[in-house]
Protein backbone atom coordinates (compact mmCIF):
# COMPACT_ATOMS: atom_id res chain seq x y z
CA UNK A 1 0.00 0.00 0.00
CA UNK A 2 1.55 3.34 -0.92
CA UNK A 3 -0.20 6.20 0.54
CA UNK A 4 0.02 9.61 -1.09
CA UNK A 5 -0.46 13.55 -1.15
CA UNK A 6 -2.24 15.34 -3.64
CA UNK A 7 -0.93 18.91 -4.19
CA UNK A 8 -3.34 20.26 -6.64
CA UNK A 9 -6.91 19.09 -7.18
CA UNK A 10 -7.40 20.70 -10.27
CA UNK A 11 -8.34 17.68 -13.06
CA UNK A 12 -5.21 16.03 -13.11
CA UNK A 13 -4.45 15.92 -9.57
CA UNK A 14 -7.72 14.39 -9.05
CA UNK A 15 -9.46 12.81 -11.96
CA UNK A 16 -6.33 11.81 -13.44
CA UNK A 17 -4.16 10.28 -10.58
CA UNK A 18 -6.26 10.58 -7.52
CA UNK A 19 -9.42 8.47 -8.54
CA UNK A 20 -7.19 5.22 -8.76
CA UNK A 21 -6.94 5.01 -5.27
CA UNK A 22 -10.46 4.60 -5.59
CA UNK A 23 -10.31 1.95 -8.40
CA UNK A 24 -7.25 0.17 -6.51
CA UNK A 25 -8.23 0.61 -2.57
CA UNK A 26 -5.35 -2.10 -2.24
CA UNK A 27 -2.23 -0.48 -3.98
CA UNK A 28 -3.22 3.27 -2.76
CA UNK A 29 -4.77 5.34 -0.49
CA UNK A 30 -4.64 9.70 -0.65
CA UNK A 31 -3.14 10.03 2.99
CA UNK A 32 -3.57 14.50 2.73
CA UNK A 33 -4.88 16.83 -0.24
CA UNK A 34 -3.54 20.40 -0.57
CA UNK A 35 -4.90 23.32 -2.94
CA UNK A 36 -6.02 27.01 -2.98
CA UNK A 37 -9.78 26.40 -3.44
CA UNK A 38 -11.13 25.42 -0.41
CA UNK A 39 -14.30 23.82 -2.09
CA UNK A 40 -11.76 21.82 -3.74
CA UNK A 41 -10.04 20.74 -0.74
CA UNK A 42 -13.50 19.78 0.77
CA UNK A 43 -14.87 17.94 -1.60
CA UNK A 44 -12.25 15.67 -2.91
CA UNK A 45 -11.17 15.19 0.93
CA UNK A 46 -14.35 13.63 1.85
CA UNK A 47 -14.05 11.80 -1.33
CA UNK A 48 -11.09 10.14 -0.69
CA UNK A 49 -11.74 9.78 3.10
CA UNK A 50 -9.16 12.56 4.13
CA UNK A 51 -9.07 13.59 7.89
CA UNK A 52 -10.07 17.19 8.31
CA UNK A 53 -6.10 18.12 9.61
CA UNK A 54 -5.05 16.33 6.68
CA UNK A 55 -6.58 19.06 4.19
CA UNK A 56 -4.67 22.00 3.47
CA UNK A 57 -5.20 25.23 1.33
CA UNK A 58 -1.42 26.27 1.53
CA UNK A 59 1.24 24.64 0.26
CA UNK A 60 3.63 26.00 3.44
CA UNK A 61 1.01 24.63 5.82
CA UNK A 62 1.35 21.25 4.12
CA UNK A 63 5.19 20.88 3.52
CA UNK A 64 5.37 22.34 7.12
CA UNK A 65 3.01 19.61 8.68
CA UNK A 66 5.93 17.10 7.97
CA UNK A 67 5.77 13.79 5.53
CA UNK A 68 2.41 12.82 5.03
CA UNK A 69 2.67 10.27 2.57
CA UNK A 70 4.97 8.10 0.73
CA UNK A 71 4.82 10.07 -2.62
CA UNK A 72 3.31 13.00 -3.79
CA UNK A 73 1.38 14.03 -6.92
CA UNK A 74 2.42 17.69 -7.92
CA UNK A 75 -0.35 18.84 -10.09
CA UNK A 76 0.02 22.85 -9.67
CA UNK A 77 0.22 25.59 -11.91
CA UNK A 78 3.34 25.52 -13.85
CA UNK A 79 5.42 27.96 -12.22
CA UNK A 80 5.17 26.62 -8.97
CA UNK A 81 6.30 23.06 -9.78
CA UNK A 82 9.85 23.88 -8.77
CA UNK A 83 9.45 25.21 -5.74
CA UNK A 84 7.02 22.49 -4.64
CA UNK A 85 8.99 19.39 -6.29
CA UNK A 86 12.11 21.01 -4.36
CA UNK A 87 10.35 21.33 -1.25
CA UNK A 88 9.33 17.80 -1.17
CA UNK A 89 12.58 15.91 -2.21
CA UNK A 90 14.07 17.50 0.56
CA UNK A 91 10.69 16.02 2.70
CA UNK A 92 11.83 13.03 1.43
CA UNK A 93 9.08 12.27 -0.81
CA UNK A 94 8.97 10.28 -4.28
CA UNK A 95 7.45 12.26 -6.83
CA UNK A 96 4.89 12.17 -9.62
CA UNK A 97 5.24 15.44 -11.61
CA UNK A 98 2.81 16.93 -13.92
CA UNK A 99 4.36 18.38 -16.95
CA UNK A 100 5.63 20.50 -17.98
CA UNK A 101 8.28 20.50 -15.45
CA UNK A 102 9.00 24.26 -15.29
CA UNK A 103 8.61 27.02 -18.04
CA UNK A 104 12.30 27.93 -16.85
CA UNK A 105 14.90 25.64 -18.29
CA UNK A 106 17.23 26.45 -15.46
CA UNK A 107 14.68 24.50 -12.87
CA UNK A 108 14.07 21.94 -15.10
CA UNK A 109 18.13 21.33 -14.76
CA UNK A 110 18.36 22.00 -11.25
CA UNK A 111 15.51 19.49 -10.33
CA UNK A 112 17.34 16.82 -12.05
CA UNK A 113 20.01 17.47 -9.94
CA UNK A 114 18.36 17.67 -6.75
CA UNK A 115 16.98 14.29 -7.08
CA UNK A 116 19.82 12.59 -7.86
CA UNK A 117 21.44 14.46 -4.60
CA UNK A 118 18.31 13.32 -2.52
CA UNK A 119 18.04 10.16 -4.62
CA UNK A 120 14.93 10.56 -5.17
CA UNK A 121 12.62 8.94 -7.90
CA UNK A 122 10.54 11.77 -9.86
CA UNK A 123 8.82 10.58 -12.49
CA UNK A 124 7.32 13.10 -15.16
CA UNK A 125 3.91 12.58 -16.50
CA UNK A 126 4.42 12.08 -19.61
CA UNK A 127 1.07 9.48 -20.33
CA UNK A 128 1.56 8.90 -23.82
CA UNK A 129 4.65 6.24 -23.48
CA UNK A 130 2.09 4.41 -21.29
CA UNK A 131 -0.23 4.35 -23.66
CA UNK A 132 -1.44 0.93 -26.18
CA UNK A 133 -1.33 3.32 -29.01
CA UNK A 134 2.84 4.81 -28.74
CA UNK A 135 3.33 1.68 -27.20
CA UNK A 136 3.24 -0.59 -30.34
CA UNK A 137 4.64 2.07 -32.75
CA UNK A 138 7.69 1.98 -30.25
CA UNK A 139 7.44 -1.80 -30.42
CA UNK A 140 7.56 -2.31 -34.60
CA UNK A 141 10.22 0.58 -34.32
CA UNK A 142 12.42 -1.45 -32.27
CA UNK A 143 11.46 -4.55 -34.00
CA UNK A 144 12.80 -3.17 -37.13
CA UNK A 145 9.61 -3.79 -38.81
CA UNK A 146 9.95 -0.99 -41.13
CA UNK A 147 13.65 -1.44 -41.79
CA UNK A 148 16.20 1.74 -40.37
CA UNK A 149 13.79 4.37 -39.62
CA UNK A 150 14.83 7.37 -41.79
CA UNK A 151 12.54 10.16 -40.54
CA UNK A 152 9.24 10.60 -38.49
CA UNK A 153 6.37 13.13 -39.09
CA UNK A 154 3.93 14.08 -36.22
CA UNK A 155 0.82 16.29 -36.08
CA UNK A 156 -0.43 17.26 -32.92
CA UNK A 157 -4.14 18.26 -33.48
CA UNK A 158 -5.22 20.24 -30.28
CA UNK A 159 -8.58 20.65 -31.68
CA UNK A 160 -10.69 23.62 -32.34
CA UNK A 161 -12.46 24.02 -29.01
CA UNK A 162 -9.51 22.19 -27.12
CA UNK A 163 -7.48 25.45 -28.07
CA UNK A 164 -10.39 27.49 -27.22
CA UNK A 165 -10.51 26.23 -23.38
CA UNK A 166 -7.25 25.74 -22.36
CA UNK A 167 -5.38 27.99 -24.40
CA UNK A 168 -7.15 30.93 -25.25
CA UNK A 169 -10.01 31.07 -22.28
CA UNK A 170 -8.18 28.77 -19.57
CA UNK A 171 -4.91 28.44 -17.45
CA UNK A 172 -2.20 27.83 -20.41
CA UNK A 173 -3.32 30.84 -22.29
CA UNK A 174 -0.24 33.32 -21.66
CA UNK A 175 3.15 32.08 -21.29
CA UNK A 176 4.49 34.97 -18.99
CA UNK A 177 1.91 33.25 -16.17
CA UNK A 178 2.57 29.57 -17.23
CA UNK A 179 4.38 28.43 -20.32
CA UNK A 180 4.99 28.72 -23.69
CA UNK A 181 2.37 26.57 -26.05
CA UNK A 182 5.30 24.21 -27.61
CA UNK A 183 6.33 23.42 -24.07
CA UNK A 184 2.92 22.89 -22.50
CA UNK A 185 1.43 21.18 -24.73
CA UNK A 186 4.43 19.84 -26.94
CA UNK A 187 6.30 18.55 -24.22
CA UNK A 188 4.37 15.55 -24.70
CA UNK A 189 5.28 15.00 -28.54
CA UNK A 190 9.28 15.79 -27.84
CA UNK A 191 8.83 12.96 -25.39
CA UNK A 192 7.67 10.55 -27.51
CA UNK A 193 9.28 11.26 -30.56
CA UNK A 194 12.68 11.25 -28.82
CA UNK A 195 11.35 7.60 -27.21
CA UNK A 196 10.68 6.43 -30.71
CA UNK A 197 13.63 7.32 -32.00
CA UNK A 198 16.00 6.34 -28.96
CA UNK A 199 18.01 9.40 -29.75
CA UNK A 200 18.52 13.02 -28.61
CA UNK A 201 18.24 16.03 -30.45
CA UNK A 202 21.09 17.10 -32.39
CA UNK A 203 19.48 20.38 -34.25
CA UNK A 204 16.01 22.15 -34.19
CA UNK A 205 14.21 24.88 -36.31
CA UNK A 206 10.87 26.45 -35.49
CA UNK A 207 8.13 28.75 -37.04
CA UNK A 208 4.75 29.50 -35.65
CA UNK A 209 2.90 32.36 -33.89
CA UNK A 210 -1.11 33.93 -32.70
CA UNK A 211 -2.67 33.17 -35.96
CA UNK A 212 -6.64 33.69 -35.77
CA UNK A 213 -7.48 34.38 -31.68
CA UNK A 214 -6.63 37.74 -31.47
CA UNK A 215 -9.05 40.82 -31.25
CA UNK A 216 -8.83 42.44 -34.99
CA UNK A 217 -10.06 39.31 -36.09
CA UNK A 218 -13.41 39.22 -34.14
CA UNK A 219 -16.64 39.17 -36.29
CA UNK A 220 -19.20 42.26 -36.62
CA UNK A 221 -21.21 42.08 -33.77
CA UNK A 222 -19.35 40.06 -31.03
CA UNK A 223 -19.22 40.83 -27.48
CA UNK A 224 -16.66 40.95 -24.47
CA UNK A 225 -19.00 37.87 -23.64
CA UNK A 226 -20.90 35.09 -25.20
CA UNK A 227 -23.73 35.43 -22.91
CA UNK A 228 -23.94 39.12 -23.18
CA UNK A 229 -25.89 39.54 -26.39
CA UNK A 230 -23.40 38.35 -28.83
CA UNK A 231 -24.85 39.48 -32.32
CA UNK A 232 -22.16 36.95 -33.74
CA UNK A 233 -22.82 33.87 -31.71
CA UNK A 234 -24.88 31.77 -34.13
CA UNK A 235 -22.13 31.42 -36.54
CA UNK A 236 -19.55 30.85 -34.27
CA UNK A 237 -18.11 27.56 -33.90
CA UNK A 238 -16.12 28.65 -30.36
CA UNK A 239 -19.52 30.35 -28.63
CA UNK A 240 -19.33 28.94 -24.90
CA UNK A 241 -22.55 28.14 -25.19
CA UNK A 242 -22.22 25.64 -27.85
CA UNK A 243 -18.83 23.71 -26.15
CA UNK A 244 -19.80 23.68 -22.34
CA UNK A 245 -24.07 23.81 -22.15
CA UNK A 246 -24.62 21.83 -26.03
CA UNK A 247 -21.80 19.45 -26.10
CA UNK A 248 -22.10 18.76 -22.32
CA UNK A 249 -26.25 17.90 -23.01
CA UNK A 250 -25.26 15.54 -25.99
CA UNK A 251 -22.92 13.19 -23.27
CA UNK A 252 -23.94 10.21 -23.36
CA UNK A 253 -22.61 9.37 -19.81
CA UNK A 254 -24.27 8.80 -16.54
CA UNK A 255 -24.88 11.57 -13.78
CA UNK A 256 -21.61 10.22 -12.11
CA UNK A 257 -19.74 10.27 -14.93
CA UNK A 258 -20.61 13.84 -16.26
CA UNK A 259 -19.21 15.21 -13.14
CA UNK A 260 -15.30 14.22 -14.39
CA UNK A 261 -15.79 14.99 -17.70
CA UNK A 262 -13.41 17.02 -19.17
CA UNK A 263 -13.43 20.03 -19.55
CA UNK A 264 -16.32 20.60 -18.04
CA UNK A 265 -15.24 19.73 -14.31
CA UNK A 266 -12.99 22.35 -15.02
CA UNK A 267 -15.50 25.02 -15.80
CA UNK A 268 -17.23 24.24 -12.44
CA UNK A 269 -16.89 21.66 -9.74
CA UNK A 270 -20.30 20.07 -10.11
CA UNK A 271 -21.11 20.34 -14.02
CA UNK A 272 -24.59 20.31 -14.56
CA UNK A 273 -26.34 22.76 -17.20
CA UNK A 274 -27.21 25.09 -14.23
CA UNK A 275 -24.08 25.34 -13.03
CA UNK A 276 -22.47 25.66 -15.80
CA UNK A 277 -24.23 28.23 -17.29
CA UNK A 278 -23.86 30.22 -13.93
CA UNK A 279 -20.12 30.26 -14.35
CA UNK A 280 -19.83 31.02 -17.97
CA UNK A 281 -21.95 34.01 -17.66
CA UNK A 282 -18.82 35.64 -15.56
CA UNK A 283 -16.10 33.12 -15.19
CA UNK A 284 -13.35 32.98 -17.73
CA UNK A 285 -14.92 30.11 -19.68
CA UNK A 286 -17.42 32.41 -21.14
CA UNK A 287 -14.97 35.02 -22.70
CA UNK A 288 -14.95 36.03 -26.21
CA UNK A 289 -12.14 34.23 -27.83
CA UNK A 290 -11.42 37.30 -29.28
CA UNK A 291 -11.16 39.47 -26.32
CA UNK A 292 -8.62 37.51 -23.86
CA UNK A 293 -5.41 38.28 -22.74
CA UNK A 294 -4.03 35.36 -24.65
CA UNK A 295 -0.87 34.89 -25.91
CA UNK A 296 0.44 31.57 -26.78
CA UNK A 297 0.64 30.23 -31.00
CA UNK A 298 -2.02 28.12 -32.17
CA UNK A 299 -0.24 26.92 -34.85
CA UNK A 300 3.70 25.94 -34.72
CA UNK A 301 6.11 23.82 -37.22
CA UNK A 302 9.21 22.54 -35.73
CA UNK A 303 12.58 20.54 -37.37
CA UNK A 304 14.63 18.33 -36.12
CA UNK A 305 17.95 16.37 -36.65
CA UNK A 306 18.55 13.45 -34.14
CA UNK A 307 21.95 12.38 -33.13
CA UNK A 308 21.10 9.04 -34.54
CA UNK A 309 20.67 10.42 -38.00
CA UNK A 310 16.39 10.81 -37.94
CA UNK A 311 14.81 13.72 -39.05
CA UNK A 312 11.41 14.79 -37.66
CA UNK A 313 8.82 17.12 -37.74
CA UNK A 314 6.14 18.30 -35.69
CA UNK A 315 2.73 20.58 -36.45
CA UNK A 316 1.10 21.35 -33.62
CA UNK A 317 -2.26 23.19 -35.02
CA UNK A 318 -5.14 24.24 -33.00
CA UNK A 319 -7.20 24.09 -35.94
CA UNK A 320 -8.43 20.58 -36.65
CA UNK A 321 -11.73 19.39 -36.10
CA UNK A 322 -10.70 16.05 -34.51
CA UNK A 323 -7.99 15.68 -31.72
CA UNK A 324 -5.20 12.92 -31.30
CA UNK A 325 -2.07 12.45 -32.69
CA UNK A 326 -1.45 11.30 -36.29
CA UNK A 327 2.37 9.43 -36.69
CA UNK A 328 3.91 8.31 -39.97
CA UNK A 329 7.47 6.53 -39.60
CA UNK A 330 9.20 6.38 -42.99
CA UNK A 331 11.92 3.28 -43.02
CA UNK A 332 14.09 1.62 -45.67
CA UNK A 333 11.62 -1.60 -45.77
CA UNK A 334 8.70 0.18 -45.08
CA UNK A 335 6.12 2.92 -43.52
CA UNK A 336 3.88 3.26 -40.36
CA UNK A 337 1.02 5.46 -40.69
CA UNK A 338 -0.96 5.86 -37.20
CA UNK A 339 -4.05 7.92 -36.33
CA UNK A 340 -4.85 7.83 -32.40
CA UNK A 341 -8.06 9.31 -32.90
CA UNK A 342 -8.88 6.09 -35.17
CA UNK A 343 -7.43 3.81 -32.92
CA UNK A 344 -5.58 2.38 -36.20
CA UNK A 345 -2.01 1.41 -36.88
CA UNK A 346 -1.32 0.41 -40.92
CA UNK A 347 1.98 -1.30 -41.38
CA UNK A 348 2.86 -1.06 -45.12
CA UNK A 349 6.25 -3.59 -45.96
CA UNK A 350 7.36 -2.36 -49.34
CA UNK A 351 6.07 -5.21 -51.38
CA UNK A 352 3.93 -6.70 -49.24
CA UNK A 353 -0.29 -6.13 -48.45
CA UNK A 354 -1.15 -3.27 -45.58
CA UNK A 355 -1.50 -5.04 -42.05
CA UNK A 356 -3.66 -2.72 -40.10
CA UNK A 357 -3.48 -3.21 -36.58
CA UNK A 358 -6.48 -1.90 -34.36
CA UNK A 359 -5.50 -0.66 -30.89
CA UNK A 360 -8.41 -1.35 -29.30
CA UNK A 361 -7.67 -5.09 -29.73
CA UNK A 362 -4.49 -4.11 -27.97
CA UNK A 363 -6.04 -3.11 -24.43
CA UNK A 364 -9.36 -3.45 -22.52
CA UNK A 365 -8.38 0.39 -21.08
CA UNK A 366 -8.81 3.16 -23.55
CA UNK A 367 -10.05 5.80 -20.34
CA UNK A 368 -7.59 8.70 -19.85
CA UNK A 369 -5.28 9.34 -22.10
CA UNK A 370 -6.19 6.18 -23.83
CA UNK A 371 -5.55 4.34 -20.65
CA UNK A 372 -2.27 6.26 -20.18
CA UNK A 373 -2.99 7.33 -16.72
CA UNK A 374 -3.97 4.72 -15.07
CA UNK A 375 -0.98 2.77 -16.36
CA UNK A 376 1.75 6.08 -15.43
CA UNK A 377 0.18 5.08 -11.70
CA UNK A 378 0.51 1.64 -11.55
CA UNK A 379 4.23 1.33 -12.65
CA UNK A 380 4.79 4.21 -10.83
CA UNK A 381 3.21 2.62 -7.04
CA UNK A 382 5.26 -0.41 -9.02
CA UNK A 383 8.31 1.59 -9.18
CA UNK A 384 8.19 3.26 -5.58
CA UNK A 385 7.67 -0.16 -4.03
CA UNK A 386 10.18 -1.16 -5.19
CA UNK A 387 10.07 -3.15 -8.25
CA UNK A 388 11.76 -2.46 -12.00
CA UNK A 389 11.27 0.44 -13.68
CA UNK A 390 8.70 -0.14 -16.74
CA UNK A 391 10.36 0.28 -19.89
CA UNK A 392 8.32 3.35 -20.52
CA UNK A 393 9.65 4.73 -16.95
CA UNK A 394 9.68 8.92 -17.92
CA UNK A 395 11.78 9.92 -14.87
CA UNK A 396 13.11 13.56 -14.70
CA UNK A 397 16.43 13.18 -16.32
CA UNK A 398 14.70 11.33 -19.46
CA UNK A 399 12.43 14.12 -19.62
CA UNK A 400 14.80 16.59 -19.45
CA UNK A 401 15.55 15.91 -23.16
CA UNK A 402 12.05 16.67 -24.33
CA UNK A 403 11.87 20.11 -22.05
CA UNK A 404 15.36 20.67 -23.81
CA UNK A 405 13.91 20.30 -27.36
CA UNK A 406 10.54 22.70 -26.51
CA UNK A 407 12.85 25.30 -24.83
CA UNK A 408 14.93 25.53 -28.24
CA UNK A 409 12.17 25.46 -30.41
CA UNK A 410 10.81 28.30 -28.83
CA UNK A 411 14.18 29.91 -29.27
CA UNK A 412 14.03 29.64 -32.92
CA UNK A 413 10.91 30.21 -32.84
CA UNK A 414 11.06 33.63 -31.45
CA UNK A 415 14.23 34.51 -33.89
CA UNK A 416 12.84 33.77 -36.81
CA UNK A 417 13.32 30.01 -37.44
CA UNK A 418 17.17 30.21 -36.43
CA UNK A 419 18.55 26.65 -36.46
CA UNK A 420 19.39 25.98 -32.99
CA UNK A 421 22.24 23.33 -32.13
CA UNK A 422 21.78 22.08 -28.74
CA UNK A 423 24.72 21.29 -27.50
CA UNK A 424 25.47 25.36 -27.93
CA UNK A 425 22.11 26.24 -26.50
CA UNK A 426 22.52 24.54 -23.25
CA UNK A 427 26.37 25.81 -22.71
CA UNK A 428 24.99 29.15 -23.33
CA UNK A 429 21.83 28.19 -20.93
CA UNK A 430 19.40 29.03 -23.21
CA UNK A 431 20.50 32.29 -24.56
CA UNK A 432 22.74 30.05 -27.81
CA UNK A 433 24.83 33.25 -27.36
CA UNK A 434 23.67 34.49 -30.65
Amino acid sequence: MIHAVILGAGSRGVNGYGRYALAHPDELKISAICDIDAAKTEKYGQLFSVPEKFRFTDSEALFGAGKLGDVIFICTQDRDHFRHASRAMELGYDILLEKPVSPDLGECLELVRLAKKHKRKVVVCHVLRYTAYFGKLKELIDRGTVGKVIGIDEKENVEYWHQCHSFVRGNWRNSRETSPMILQKCCHDFDILYWLCGSECERISSYGRLNWFRKENAPQGAASRCLSGCKAKENCPFDAEKIYIEEFNKLNLSAEAKKTAFPYSQVCLDPSEKNLYEAIKTGPYGRCVYACDNDVVDHQVVNMSMKNGIVCTLTMSAFTAKGGRQVKIMGTEGEIEAGEYENRIVVRRYGHDAQTIDVRSLTDDLSGHGGGDNRLIHDFIAEVSGKEASVCSSTIDRSAESHIMAFAAEYSRLHDGQNVKIEEFLKNEGKCGY
